[in-house]
């Protein structure tokens, strides 16, 4: 008897619990927060690849409705992200014997603010940065669309456990 009680209990609490913990590394209180704005992030590099800043600011978006129950409102939301683009660097890498690069490096850098209404110390400014590299062989213009999208996901990722994967 003391046993059914017991998990009767047990069920009742358990069910009643309102974090959700899912695969994907998000941890929210959907009690508690229900919404998320996630404003478009203009390109402010010196150098600008015309598609990064509506591919970044989509992606993003993408990320927290694919992954979350959170509504994505325009203001007003629980959680509001918001930043720039400030970094999109092409630098070569490593130098044959004959002085040219064999590899180039792109790099983007995104600066981010994250707001959160309903615990105000999460709040934070942060930059993320991603890199990947190809062949000096290649056209940056060939392989720019490919590597930016890696980088984005890689960058979004990143946002994403620094603002709802509080492990």
């Amino acid at each position: 008897m003391k046993s059914i009680i017991l998990l009767f209990f047990s069920i009742i609490l358990f069910s009643t619990c309102s974090i959700s913990y899912q695969f994907n590394g998000a941890s929210i209180n959907y009690d508690e927060v229900k919404s998320i704005s996630i404003h478009d992030f203009p390109n402010q590099a010196s150098l600008v690849y015309p598609e990064l800043s509506n591919m970044f600011s989509q992606r993003l978006r993408q990320r927290y409705m694919n992954q979350t129950r959170l509504k994505l409102i325009q203001q007003n939301a629980d959680l509001d992200l918001e930043g720039e683009i400030t970094g999109y660097e092409i630098a070569p890498m490593a130098v044959k014997e004959d002085g040219y690069a064999s590899q180039t490096k792109l790099t983007v850098t995104v600066r981010v603010r994250y707001s959160n209404r309903v615990k105000p110390a999460e709040d934070f400014e942060q930059t993320f940065s991603s890199h990947k590299e190809f062949d000096s062989s290649r056209l940056l213009s060939d392989v720019e669309r490919e590597l930016c999208t890696q980088i984005t996901d890689e960058i979004t990722d990143m946002i994403f456990n620094a603002t709802v994967a509080n492990w």
